[in-house]
């Protein structure tokens, strides 16, 4: 028997996957209005400490700046437009906290999915850093974020410190031992690239009292077939393709 699940099936992709520019507050309230009552992110550290949502280590790609994003202050994160790659729509869009974004979800009822994804060598700061501000931010929530991450240093930095908070392992390949270091995290959730569950992997899973969830599905058929294998949530960035009804 599976212990309670309180997330939805269908999770919003960095707030809503390519149709706004990601991981900032225009794709979270575009997943929203979509439907979606429940959206994932990404969050790391500045280099003064403050927890801030962006997925790659480098800033090229999604800001108006270049270089390792944690290797700058907040104040100079808060300058950078992180809509402007997207579109002119969204030119000027700036890089949430994660405590902005706490603001919001509380705000509106929406369930957050929080992906650790560190600069590369402070990995259980981290993730010390981002469920400390979790624990504080949810507090008294009917339902708190899942904490997920690749990186178990992240993961045992966040048990070692917000244990109540839920975890999962992100999977992308399933590399030995996996399944240990899921049990000795504590974890409530393995999400795994959706191409590696069969209905022998679900039922592992489910066996060790885990749920399982995929990313990032943007294809009918994929998640017919994770439907189909009794999965129990699926990532995605085509909130206008998926009814999250």
């Amino acid at each position: 028997m599976l212990p309670p699940w309180p997330y939805p099936f269908w999770i919003a992709h960095r707030g809503a996957g390519k149709l706004a520019p990601e991981n900032t507050l225009a794709a979270f309230r575009l997943g929203a209005q979509h439907g979606y009552r429940m959206a994932e992110c990404d969050a790391k550290l500045s280099a003064d400490g403050v927890v801030f949502l962006l997925h790659d280590s480098t800033l090229e790609r999604t800001t108006s700046s270049h270089g390792t994003a944690g290797d700058l202050p907040w104040s100079a994160l808060a300058q950078l437009d992180a809509g402007g790659w997207h579109s002119r729509a969204y030119a000027g869009e700036p890089i949430p906290t994660l405590q902005n974004l706490a603001r919001w979800c509380l705000a509106n009822r929406c369930l957050l999915d929080i992906e650790i994804k560190p600069t590369p060598g402070v990995e259980e700061q981290t993730g010390r850093a981002v469920a400390e501000l979790a624990a504080r931010l949810w507090q008294g929530a009917p339902v708190p974020p899942l904490l997920t991450s690749f990186r178990p240093e992240s993961l045992f930095g966040a048990l070692a410190v917000a244990p109540h908070l839920p975890r999962g392992l992100l999977l992308d390949t399933l590399w030995d031992g996996w399944a240990d270091i899921a049990t000795r995290l504590q974890c409530a959730a393995i999400v795994c690239n959706h191409a590696l569950w069969d209905a022998a992997l679900v039922a592992r899973v489910h066996s060790m009292g885990l749920r399982a969830l995929s990313y990032t599905v943007n294809d009918e058929w994929a998640a017919e077939r994770l439907i189909a294998l009794g999965t129990d949530g699926i990532v995605t960035d085509r909130v206008d393709l998926f009814s999250p009804a």
